[in-house]
């Protein structure tokens, strides 16, 4: 299958090589023509055969209104435009309205799977029309951890975002729950080697995960944390979670405790934040700020 990718950073550009390692024909296209297959948006769809493909990892808000506008007006009935970066999935429904108007189809797919993506696989979580969906089978199949699971077409257009971004809410309050245990062990003085504490949680506990590895990771590389400040930003993902909450009446105890948790963490410098901030770096590649 051939597919045309906007945005070639720490996620588009591993997955243009999964795809690629997968048998299919991607031509990437970055504002970076160091990784760019292409000089222009233009170009990249000049190069696709119709009815196209094109799949967008940008950043959400202007951004993607931008590229959505653009290959609006690039593209043509038939073909179908791909969101898969961090977008609201209010969004959504508007960019399926503008590009249905002239009948290109539009999906929402909530990617995760972060800097590890290349080797493990991303997790999709996908929204739109079952015909939209479909054809893009083969590509979410070469994107997708092997195995049976972590690719579902979760709903309607902006399913796939409202999912990730409920993934990503509770990934916040899993977050925060191994970041206060850290701040605690670190400080009675009975505990004399937290990080191998950590380390004994891999296995055979209720609590280990992948975050936990993550977290052995960073420890690992700097045992207390010492060069880390606590500081630790939001997506924004975690907010629209919040939100979406109190629209729907939901009860969100956890997740909205993180998110301020992370508000936090900008008046002072926080132990816990710096836990966070680490873990963030570990999966995600997120930039950490150093106390130098």
């Amino acid at each position: 299958m051939q597919i045309g990718l906007i945005g070639l950073g720490k996620m588009g550009g591993n997955m243009r090589e999964r795809i690629r390692r997968a048998g299919h024909t991607v031509i990437g296209y970055d504002r970076n023509p160091e990784v760019s297959d292409v000089s222009s948006l233009a170009e990249l769809v000049e190069k696709l055969e119709a009815p196209r493909v094109v799949w967008s990892m940008v950043p959400a808000g202007a951004v993607t209104q931008s590229v959505v506008d653009e290959l609006g007006g690039l593209l043509s009935a038939g073909d179908t435009v791909v969101d898969g970066g961090n977008s609201r999935w209010t969004d959504d429904e508007k960019h399926a309205e503008e590009l249905g108007a002239k009948g290109i189809g539009f999906v929402d797919a909530g990617v995760s799977g972060g800097v590890w993506g290349l080797q493990n696989g991303y997790a999709l979580m996908v929204g739109g029309d079952k015909e939209h969906v479909e054809r893009l089978h083969p590509i979410f199949e070469a994107l997708k951890p092997e195995g049976p699971y972590g690719y579902v077409h979760a709903g309607k257009v902006g399913a796939g975002h409202f999912s990730k971004m409920v993934h990503n809410g509770i990934e916040y309050a899993m977050m925060q729950a191994y970041a206060e245990g850290w701040e605690l062990l670190e400080k009675v003085d009975s505990v004399t080697d937290v990080r191998e504490v950590f380390r004994s949680w891999q296995d055979g506990t209720v609590i280990r995960s992948w975050l936990l590895d993550l977290a052995v990771n960073a420890l690992d590389e700097d045992e207390h944390l010492e060069r880390l400040r606590g500081f630790a930003q939001d997506s924004g993902e975690g907010r629209w979670t919040v939100e979406a909450a109190v629209d729907n009446s939901v009860p969100l105890p956890a997740i909205t405790a993180s998110l301020f948790a992370r508000f936090a963490s900008r008046q002072d410098d926080s132990p816990q934040m710096k836990m966070i901030a680490a873990l963030r770096n570990q999966f995600g590649g997120h930039a950490v700020e150093s106390k130098e």
